[in-house]
């Protein structure tokens, strides 16, 4: 038992606030608890808030990254409250029907999060719910965290064909009163410095190691395909650059995993590429598995969880010396150039063994560890009961 564990929560942060929590610690092995922290601190179980713009039925890295955490969150006890937009009447967002946008204000994201009186709230994107959650915080004094999962500048740029520096304010305004913004990568937090951000955690990303392998069979489609095979898996859309896939003129044959916006012109203007839609499960990895390189061409990425995937299933993968890949690959698992074929022709002479022993470095009970490292916790007042009623 851990008699005191309440009041040395959350975890101490640096060497400092360890040796003041110390006092309030069983004194059990001192030097290991001070040398291996987190992992010899036991886990308080808590209410957190996460609100998502983003959730199921979307499939996404964001989408994927919040189901995966919150499993292994509910799997060590937490009680986790998702407010996402199939919890409100909502729209479709224009030009991206399949994200829909949620007609929530304030008020009624308030009383879901009165209602559910969480220690922890964390706001994971800068959509309308986010918004919402935001504002609640603030009109009560509590602390937040963020997540910075998207380079939304980026986006809105390759959409509009307006210059990213517009759109900066937004994130600026948005992420501002942040208690700490979850960030993927070193390179994205160095972006995020320059433009005045400054209160950074890290947050990883994991593998599902039970579903993403080397030894699964390939989709019987892969048989009679000209080697080497070329994957790009991802939201098929103007923003994740699959055209510079596409018209890549390296030899073999290209393969497209995922739907999108973009999917039906793609479909017209590449028509030697075999484009699969949506895969998920055993059989998105049997396209991984399958496949002799895969090819990230996305520029716009904070992190790029499908490498690491792929890297999972022993792929190498070809991507361009951007966020995302300079951070996630190293030299023994992937090739990065500016010619999108010689980066395949790079990553067609790796080891497989290598990849797959990076791809299996990432796990979700790691990400989520950093996650609850990076929450900001308090204790909330008890919700009364009409709050309670009031989303019964």
């Amino acid at each position: 038992m851990w008699p005191c564990v309440i009041r040395v929560w959350p975890p101490p942060r640096d060497s400092e606030q360890r040796a003041g929590a110390l006092e309030f610690w069983p004194n059990h092995r001192p030097e290991r608890q001070l040398n291996n922290w987190p992992n010899d601190w036991p886990e308080r179980t808590m209410r957190i808030a996460l609100v998502t713009d983003a959730w199921a039925p979307q499939v996404n890295g964001v989408v994927r990254t919040l189901t995966a955490v919150t499993g292994e969150l509910r799997r060590r006890g937490h009680e986790v409250e998702i407010v996402s937009p199939d919890l409100y009447r909502s729209l479709p967002c224009p030009t991206y029907p399949e994200i829909r946008l949620a007609l929530a204000g304030r008020r009624a994201v308030g009383r879901r999060l009165d209602a559910f009186a969480p220690e922890a709230v964390h706001i994971a994107t800068e959509g309308p719910l986010g918004w919402a959650a935001r504002g609640w915080c603030l009109d009560r004094g509590r602390s937040f965290t963020t997540a910075y999962h998207t380079q939304f500048p980026d986006y809105l740029a390759r959409r509009t064909h307006l210059p990213a520096s517009l759109f900066w304010p937004y994130i600026r305004r948005f992420h501002g009163p942040s208690a700490g913004i979850m960030v993927a990568t070193e390179t994205i937090r160095a972006q995020l410095r320059a433009h005045g951000l400054t209160r950074l955690r890290p947050w990883s990303r994991g593998v599902d190691m039970a579903n993403f392998g080397p030894d699964i069979g390939p989709p019987d489609l892969f048989l009679a395909l000209p080697r080497p095979i070329q994957l790009s898996v991802g939201r098929v859309a103007v923003e994740k650059n699959i055209e510079a896939f596409l018209a890549n003129t390296h030899p073999g044959s290209k393969v497209v995993v995922g739907d999108g916006p973009s999917l039906a012109q793609f479909r017209r203007d590449f028509p030697e590429t075999l484009f699969l839609g949506q895969q998920t499960g055993r059989a998105l990895a049997a396209c991984y598995a399958a496949a002799d390189v895969f090819v990230f061409p996305s520029r716009t990425d904070t992190f790029g969880l499908v490498m690491i995937e792929a890297l999972a299933c022993g792929t190498p993968v070809a991507a361009y010396p951007v966020a995302g890949p300079l951070d996630v690959l190293t030299p023994r698992s992937g090739c990065m150039a500016e010619r999108l074929e010689d980066a395949i022709a790079g990553a067609l002479t790796l080891s497989r063994a290598d990849c797959l022993a990076h791809g299996r470095s990432f796990s979700w009970e790691a990400s989520t560890d950093q996650f609850l490292a990076a929450l900001e916790p308090e204790t909330p007042a008890p919700p009364s009961p009409a709050a309670r009623a009031a989303t019964a």
